[in-house]
């Protein structure tokens, strides 16, 4: 059943042309339609690994001759597309950081003009559905007819879970505005640690994204960046093996979207309320210092009285707040006694 989505896989960059042809040679009979690694590395410091550039490009030549597998790299301006069309690569990427400024993909879909190249796009950093779809109608109006979206979570400060948070309406509502966009999940970026990527790819399975964009390492411990979340060949063709494919459902799908995005709330919640004790307890231990009584009854009834009179703006029962606010109350004051 996994022949119906669209598999793409290979490291996060090209290091060698031994490793990029190791890595593709394990892959081949793994059911991916392309190689992906990337050649321009963008960092935001200078100094850190940026990429073989050209060279690599020609490392990725070698996987198409030898594999005949289709290859990928992700592209950020006008230069690095004309090097990749030169080289043959059969699908670019723009990437997170490029997608978010949106003089960066105009210059990219002039560049791409009159060009039939499969071109994907990664949703930006911040969670910005303008940015996204605005940055699939610039490479519209270029005449740009093979357009791909990679969904590849979020940048949220608070949330423990995930490198990049999914926020999965974000996807399903891009999807909704372009149904014949093909949606691919990047669960490798999402996850940044390898022993959750096969969880977020069932998860992007059951949403019914079109496929998935792993990152695939012969050797991760050895990889140049991000080797914490690359799967080894044998990982990823196991978890291609185990996935399972649900049988498409209007009113299942909608209420699985639903119940994500309320897993998704309650895993917000609870980072949310875990940062708020550990300032409770940096309070109690200042208290200690300052022999404060840890108890501060009209603190806690003015916090109190202020949300309980927003009840109904907020839509929820005033006994509702109420417990709500006693239980955090009384957890913290654990903390600081």
């Amino acid at each position: 059943m996994v022949n119906r989505k669209i598999l793409i896989a290979g490291p996060c960059a090209a290091e060698s042309e031994e490793q990029v042809l190791l890595t593709a040679k394990m892959l081949s009979n793994s059911g991916i339609r392309c190689f992906r690694a990337g050649v321009w590395k963008p960092r935001t410091k200078p100094g850190g690994f940026e990429g073989y550039g050209e060279q690599g490009l020609q490392w990725l030549q070698a996987v198409k001759r030898q594999t005949g597998l289709q290859i990928a790299t992700e592209v950020a301006t006008p230069e690095h597309v004309q090097l990749a069309l030169i080289h043959g690569v059969d699908i670019l990427w723009i990437g997170a950081r490029t997608v978010s400024n949106p003089f960066s993909v105009q210059e990219i879909a002039e560049a791409l003009r009159r060009t039939d190249i499969n071109i994907m796009v990664k949703n930006p950093a911040m969670p910005d559905l303008e940015l996204w779809t605005g940055a699939i109608e610039r490479l519209q109006n270029a005449g740009i007819q093979r357009i791909t979206a990679i969904h590849r979570g979020f940048y949220a400060a608070d949330n423990p879970n995930y490198r990049n948070a999914p926020q999965w309406n974000i996807p399903a509502e891009l999807k909704r505005r372009f149904p014949h966009v093909p949606l691919l999940c990047d669960p490798s970026h999402i996850a940044g640690d390898a022993a959750r990527v096969p969880a977020i790819a069932q998860k992007a399975m059951d949403l019914n994204h079109d496929g998935l964009f792993v990152e695939v390492h012969c050797c991760p411990q050895k990889a140049l960046s991000d080797g914490f979340q690359q799967l080894t060949p044998a990982e990823f063709a196991n978890m291609i093996k185990k996935l399972i494919l649900r049988p498409t459902d209007s009113y299942a799908d909608l209420l699985l979207q639903m119940r994500q995005q309320i897993d998704e709330i309650d895993e917000n919640i609870f980072a949310l309320l875990s940062k708020r004790m550990k300032i409770a307890q940096k309070i109690g231990d200042l208290k200690k210092e300052n022999k404060i009584a840890a108890l501060q009854s009209k603190r806690f009834a003015q916090i109190e009285q202020k949300f309980i009179e927003q009840a109904e703006i907020l839509n929820l029962s005033k006994d509702f707040i109420k417990n709500i606010l006693e239980n955090i109350h009384s957890e913290a004051l654990k903390k600081q006694i």
